[in-house]
């Protein structure tokens, strides 16, 4: 998907509104992933370099529309300042005459962060006569937040009917781009890698994309869900059973329209996140007292030679409990097969949220084509919806 840009001439000694997502890992006072932060390098460098004069906006957490220190945005404004070797101007609201007074003067080599937008309760209902507050110091907004875009907020789009001129963002335009490729328009073989823990998260995009996929391969927790729809005993594993009547109706639509779906072969078990009995078991044997938390061995290879010859890869959800060693090494190794085949050109997007976490957490983020910045929103995007932060700006 093409979006709609800016230009130097567009932001020129203009005063920019920019949406970003600071909404990031925060834990006993310090950021512990600036992954987001430094994600709008490129957008914010434009914006200066043009000589604009740019305020951030952003939410942080879930304050609940009230004021809550402990959601303040000021306790990352450090890490900001060191991401982006600025100084950083804070002002304690999102709205009012603060804001328009710290634009106005702003000095070269400076920006100002506003606090906290969800400490209003009309952001998140997209109330207009709160956007136009937030619009009303600024002559342009961007939005490059993909990660909110699937939120219809105040910030994400509710400002755009009260400004002059709105743009999307780099980041915004190379998640189009990146998302596009792999959803719309994906250069076959087109191999879609799905895991985590529920179906129902995934209903939507195997609807969306079961027409367009060579072979889906199924992990995570959401794989025992399609074995136990195979008539398979699976312990003690994660079972959605609302959804066995859809994995049985994708099995056999998958069958008639000639898609390979591939499930595990074998599984990591044990009888507990906790426990110490780690094995490795047939898919056809879990005992009744064990779950599964990993794909076995015998999988890994399945899954690895199916990513062969792909042109376009699509990841989203976790092969296991990755966080947890013991439960690791499925979602590692099939993250250094998936940047393999990067290196041999196939193009390979990972959706964000834990599969993001995950293939940083392996060393691949730098290896694969592109890592989302957005869980639901890329999720949303690749089930075919219109993102309501990212469709105004979409060019035909």
């Amino acid at each position: 998907m093409k979006l709609k840009t800016f230009s130097p001439s567009d932001v020129s000694g203009k005063k920019v509104l920019m949406r970003v997502d600071f909404n990031v890992p925060f834990k006993n006072g310090k950021v512990t992933d600036n992954a987001r932060i430094l994600a709008h390098t490129s957008t914010l460098k434009k914006l200066l370099d043009a000589g604009a004069k740019v305020a951030l906006v952003s939410h942080f957490g879930r304050p609940k529309g009230k004021v809550d220190p402990a959601f303040s945005l000021s306790q990352i404004v450090p890490d900001i300042e060191k991401a982006y070797g600025l100084k950083v101007v804070f002002v304690d609201d999102c709205v009012g005459d603060k804001v328009a007074d710290a634009v106005n003067n702003l000095k070269a080599g400076e920006i100002v962060v506003l606090e906290n937008s969800r400490f209003h309760p009309e952001e998140q209902k997209n109330d207009p006569e709160f956007a136009k507050k937030m619009a009303a110091p600024f002559d342009v907004f961007v939005m490059d937040a993909f990660s909110a875009c699937h939120r219809a907020d105040v910030s994400t789009c509710g400002v755009i009917d009260y400004v002059a001129k709105a743009f999307a963002g780099d980041l915004l335009q190379r998640e189009a781009e990146m998302l596009g490729a792999v959803s719309e328009t994906p250069a076959k073989p087109y191999v879609l890698i799905l895991g985590g823990a529920k179906v129902s998260d995934k209903i939507a995009i195997v609807g969306n994309l079961l027409n367009k996929a060579t072979t889906i391969l199924i992990g995570g927790g959401m794989a025992y869900t399609f074995l136990k729809a195979q008539g398979k005993e699976i312990g003690k594993s994660l079972c959605d059973s609302e959804r066995l009547d859809f994995a049985r109706d994708t099995l056999k639509q998958a069958a008639e329209m000639g898609v390979k779906i591939l499930l595990p072969v074998d599984s990591v078990i044990a009888s507990g996140l906790d426990a110490n009995d780690v094995s490795v078991t047939s898919v056809d044997n879990i005992p009744a007292d064990k779950m599964g938390l990993d794909i076995g061995p015998e999988t890994i290879k399945l899954f690895t030679k199916a990513l062969e010859g792909a042109k376009s890869i699509l990841w989203n959800g976790p092969m296991g409990v990755f966080e947890d060693e013991k439960f690791a090494k499925g979602t590692s190794d099939l993250a250094q097969a998936v940047a393999a085949m990067t290196a041999k050109g196939a193009v390979t997007v990972i959706g964000g949220g834990d599969t993001a976490s995950a293939v940083r957490q392996f060393k691949a983020a730098d290896k694969v084509s592109h890592v989302s910045t957005g869980g639901g929103a890329s999720l949303e995007y690749c089930e075919g919806k219109k993102l309501p932060g990212m469709y105004p700006f979409k060019i035909d």
